[in-house]
């Protein structure tokens, strides 16, 4: 049997405010689940600050290891918006003004105080370049090989993955299922090891935690192949009652 194709992407999160602690990032989760869907695993995240050395450098490594590369922050309005320089100096190509991105922008901004040279810079693009639809604020995404450049703020991000929904080619969703005990993972860490080691194609995930003055954890078995997670499962709950463990379906 062919081994089945995984496509992966990378994720460059974009801004000095994120490496501050200013602002907390929170489009990890949700790329990562929206391409979930798509049949696409995100393999690596990197956060890099404003300079254009530094997202060079990420974008060239990481674009070339992954089937699609997506980036999110500095393509704003200002002067520290530099992403869209950067990434096209790591392809080797000019900066232009997309004219159906200054068009879209002079329609949002008609009743918004007219489009300005501020403004405007949010319809330069790498030369080559598509644009990713943005209903919420008129400033569209690119796209440029296998490269989506996209809005840091979350809201913006979304609708830019609505747009893009169904348009990358991907393999099987991977399912993802839940059980969890008042254990402690290391009393469990052979039991979890036999049985992702008995069942091809699964991957089991250990996460603990400490709540109502109690140790737990909760662990998800993951793979394209529901049927498989269900196996997989339903075997190591047998192990860890056999073990001794109550264990909660669905994750505590």
């Amino acid at each position: 049997m062919a081994e089945e194709r995984i496509f992966t992407a990378a994720l460059v999160v974009i801004g000095d405010e994120i490496l501050s602690g200013r602002t907390q990032d929170k489009n990890v989760a949700q790329i990562a689940q929206w391409l979930n869907v798509q049949g696409i695993r995100l393999a690596e995240v990197r956060v890099v600050a404003d300079q254009e050395e530094a997202i060079v450098e990420a974008v060239n490594t990481l674009r070339a290891r992954n089937d699609y590369l997506f980036t999110t922050g500095g393509i704003g309005p200002t002067h520290d918006d530099i992403t869209v320089d950067a990434i096209a100096a790591a392809l080797g190509t000019g900066v232009t003004h997309h004219p159906k991105a200054v068009a879209t922008l002079t329609r949002y901004y008609e009743t918004r105080g007219g489009v300005t040279q501020a403004r405007l810079r949010m319809a330069r693009v790498p030369e080559g370049a598509e644009l990713i639809e943005n209903r919420v604020s008129g400033a569209p995404g690119i796209r440029i090989g296998n490269i989506f450049i996209m809005a840091g703020v979350p809201h913006i991000t979304a609708g830019m993955l609505d747009a893009l929904t169904g348009t990358l080619e991907g393999g099987r969703p991977v399912v993802s299922k839940t059980i969890g005990g008042w254990v402690a993972e290391s009393e469990v860490a052979d039991i979890l090891r036999e049985a992702e080691k008995a069942h091809a194609g699964v991957a089991i995930g250990s996460y603990p935690f400490f709540r109502e003055g109690r140790v737990g954890a909760n662990f998800v078995v993951r793979s394209p192949d529901e049927v498989l997670v269900d196996r997989c499962l339903a075997d190591l709950t047998r192990a860890l009652e056999g073990a001794g463990h109550v264990v909660t379906g669905g994750g505590i």
